[in-house]
């Protein structure tokens, strides 16, 4: 199966002028002059033609922090919130997501945070995990990070553990270290990032926890193996995540604050590495839509280039969650690709692993659910 997308602007993420893009089977072929339309009927293929005109083709987002199996309930048990749905992810732009559990891996243990991950890759989509939850130790299948991270194909790091917050086990440095260097050790045995994702609360400490590690163990720790989130919760968090991004670091900030492109603006004017920072959705709290609509606030409202914001949900997030193939437009890459509308950033055209899931804005594949089940659901949160 070939699919041949013309007539668009290509951002891979950087800006690559009018090209088409030629999609083979599940990888980018090409991006730039081919004519395939001759050569596909000869050798018995597929062509299918997308025409991109007056819309720009990117590579698709990775988002790498939601709850895909739902929140943690922390006003009762008839709080928990629901597993997130495939169409809910693919039709806003999300071709490759990373599930995490939060407080709760009682009644949401690791396992079934697995079988979701699987089960959206079956339908089409890219998923991964992280072993563990907000606690130490951390919930794991094996009952060690180490032994996850190099037998379980979908795992590629240890979080969210929770620091400076009032739900986090408070460990002491040594703790940490001990988390923090058993997914590096897996990671590496397992060609994996091995990160640990920090979830970071409203406590005044802010990422203290972190520098502390760093200092009682410089060259042992390595900040590159620390990836923090929910950096948009104060100034002061946001200039401490900065700081930690000049020792190596990658952060992330999430979605579900309300005018992200503020803090993402700050972030930049404060002298952050644009190539350091991620956004998430940190959903299902709030919305894997959200995400998509901050890079349209970034660009139409704050007047960011296009490609400095993709950046922030492709190439950056690939970079530190080492996810080859993906974050790029680029040939040999998976082919992962958005098509948007050029004035607004809506999405039309969404391509995961080179099946369309996306045509002209509405979801064109049927979820496996629907086909198992005769159940209507439609909620609308009041958040």
């Amino acid at each position: 199966m070939l699919t041949l997308i013309e007539n668009g602007e290509v951002y891979a993420p950087e800006p690559r002028g009018k090209k088409p893009v030629l999609l083979a089977g599940d990888k980018i072929a090409r991006v730039g002059e081919t004519d395939p339309k001759v050569a596909a009927p000869l050798l018995g293929l597929e062509l299918d033609v997308i025409d991109a005109a007056g819309c720009v083709v990117t590579p698709g987002v990775i988002d790498p922090h939601s709850h895909l199996i739902g929140g943690s309930g922390e006003e009762g048990f008839a709080s928990r919130t629901p597993e997130i749905q495939l169409s809910e992810i693919v039709t806003w732009g999300i071709t490759t997501v990373v599930g995490v559990l939060g407080v709760d891996a009682t009644t949401r243990p690791p396992i079934s945070l697995l079988a979701k991950v699987k089960g959206l890759r079956e339908e089409g989509m890219t998923a991964y995990l992280y072993t563990g939850h907000y606690g130490i130790p951390p919930a794991t299948f094996s009952g060690s990070v180490r032994n996850d991270l190099m037998i379980v194909d979908e795992v590629i790091g240890v979080g969210e553990i929770a620091i400076s917050d009032h739900r986090s086990p408070q460990p002491p440095t040594e703790e940490l270290a001990r988390v923090v260097v058993d997914a590096h050790v897996g990671g590496m045995l397992a060609r994996k990032a091995g990160v640990t994702h920090f979830h970071v609360g409203e406590s005044p400490r802010r990422l203290k926890p972190l520098f502390d590690l760093l200092e009682a163990y410089p060259g042992e720790i390595r900040p590159g193996c620390l990836y923090p989130s929910h950096l948009n919760r104060s100034p002061e968090l946001q200039d401490e995540g900065i700081e930690l991004v000049r020792r190596g670091s990658f952060v992330d900030m999430d979605s579900a604050t309300e005018d992200m492109g503020r803090w993402v603006s700050r972030y930049f004017e404060q002298g952050g590495d644009p190539g350091k920072l991620t956004l998430s959705s940190d959903s299902d709290s709030s919305a894997p839509r959200q995400l998509w609509q901050v890079v349209q606030q970034c660009v139409l409202q704050y007047r960011m280039p296009l490609e400095k914001v993709l950046a922030l949900v492709t190439a950056n997030t690939a970079n530190v969650l080492k996810l080859a193939g993906k974050g790029r437009l680029e040939p040999g890459m998976d082919a992962d690709l958005l098509v948007l509308r050029k004035d607004s950033l809506e999405i039309v055209e969404v391509i995961a692993r080179g099946r369309r899931l996306v045509k002209g804005g509405k979801l064109a594949i049927q979820e496996k659910v629907a086909e198992t089940s005769s159940r209507e659901l439609h909620l609308v949160g009041e958040k």
